[in-house]
């Protein structure tokens, strides 16, 4: 099992990435965020297609952190249905793989 992962997150906004970001760093459940500038979504919701502008964000945390922080992005987030999604780190910066180890909660 992987020791680190990013979770992928889509928000409607820059303040709320910036806001959800900052409190997840604050309660050391992820190490970092990297906010996207805005990008065109296309998805499916209640029978219709629809065109919205959001914010993508990438955290980096322990993988048994995760759940945890998964659980707190959901109690965070403006959506119903939050987009979250886990992606293992396999390989990488081994000394930033540290840093991110040492900056979450043990």
């Amino acid at each position: 099992m992987a020791q680190y992962c990013t979770l992928y997150v889509t928000v409607g906004d820059k303040a709320e990435a910036v806001a959800l970001s900052r409190r997840l760093i604050e309660e050391k459940l992820v190490a970092c965020a990297n906010i996207s500038d805005a990008m065109l979504s296309l998805y499916e919701w209640e029978g219709k297609v629809c065109e919205d502008y959001e914010r993508a964000i990438f955290l980096k945390t322990r993988a048994d952190l995760a759940d945890r922080a998964t659980a707190r992005i959901k109690q965070l987030h403006s959506y119903d249905k939050p987009c979250i999604v886990r992606w293992d780190i396999t390989g990488g910066n081994e000394a930033y793989l540290a840093w991110v180890g040492e900056q979450v909660a043990e």
